[in-house]
């Protein structure tokens, strides 16, 4: 970060992070009861909120350690334990003692990711990506998942309320057979050093962004039309996009070496 941290509360922010923390806990509740549809876009709401108390805290400079902290124990409890919960009910909980650990991993990257998001910004140490899978968006990816598999187990002559995309829901059995796994990477890609592209200190006021904001608006159009299966593709392209980054960035290095060596 740019400027010293401030000390105090500032009101508005929190607002917004608090709100964050009672959705999480409130999806922890839906999940139990068995409510997953519920649970699930209770942290799309907390996802919002997550957005909006960053944004507001730098646009009215009042950014804040105690915001700081208050940000990463709300994040814990909405992105790691409360989709962790949500998975281990809907899930994991078939598969025994493993199932378990697969949730408490999930929880304990989570932390471990945060942890390490407050000391960089202690440090006023300050990246133009996020070092390793952001918790937010890890969670997305679950939740996503949650909204597209309710659509999948629609009862027998209900009708859907939205539309879905068929291709997608066709596979929807599978992904719900290998979502152990799939926790178990967004776990180790939370603590990882993969790079993931920070949309924080996007400019749309520069000529170069316009056709990102044609893309933005396509993007929401898609939403608009396919919600829950768009909200899916979308988060897990993200988590791909980080390991299909940094492959081809090694692959890179490596051809440089190669023809470092044939040009000896």
């Amino acid at each position: 970060m740019s400027e010293k941290l401030k000390k105090g509360i500032y009101i508005i922010p929190s607002l917004f992070t608090c709100s964050n923390m009672s959705c999480g806990y409130l999806s922890v509740m839906s999940s139990i009861e068995g409510d997953f549809t519920k649970a699930a876009w209770l942290l799309i709401l907390a996802i919002v909120c997550d957005m909006m108390d960053g944004r507001i805290a730098r646009l009215t400079r009042t950014t804040s350690e105690f915001g700081i902290q208050l940000d990463s124990l709300s994040d814990l409890v909405s992105f790691g334990i409360a989709p962790s919960v949500m998975m281990y009910q809907l899930v994991l909980n078939s598969m025994g003692k493993v199932g378990m650990a697969i949730a408490v991993l999930f929880v304990l990257c989570s932390g471990l990711r945060l942890a390490k998001f407050n000391v960089q910004a202690k440090d006023n140490v300050t990246h133009a990506s996020f070092i390793g899978l952001p918790t937010p968006a890890s969670a997305g990816l679950l939740m996503s998942f949650v909204l597209s598999y309710e659509l999948f187990v629609v009862e027998p002559g209900q009708s859907l309320t939205f539309k879905t995309i068929p291709l997608l829901m066709r596979n929807m059995p599978i992904f719900f057979k290998i979502m152990p796994v799939v926790m178990i990477i967004l776990s180790w890609l939370m603590v990882s050093n993969i790079q993931y592209v920070s949309f924080k200190k996007m400019n749309l006021s520069k000529p170069k962004a316009f056709r990102l904001l044609v893309l933005i608006i396509i993007l929401i159009f898609l939403v608009i039309a396919f919600p829950q299966n768009i909200i899916f593709i979308l988060f897990s392209l993200y988590a791909l996009s980080g390991i299909v980054f940094t492959g081809a960035r090694y692959y890179r290095a490596y051809q440089i070496k190669i023809s470092l060596k044939k040009g000896e």
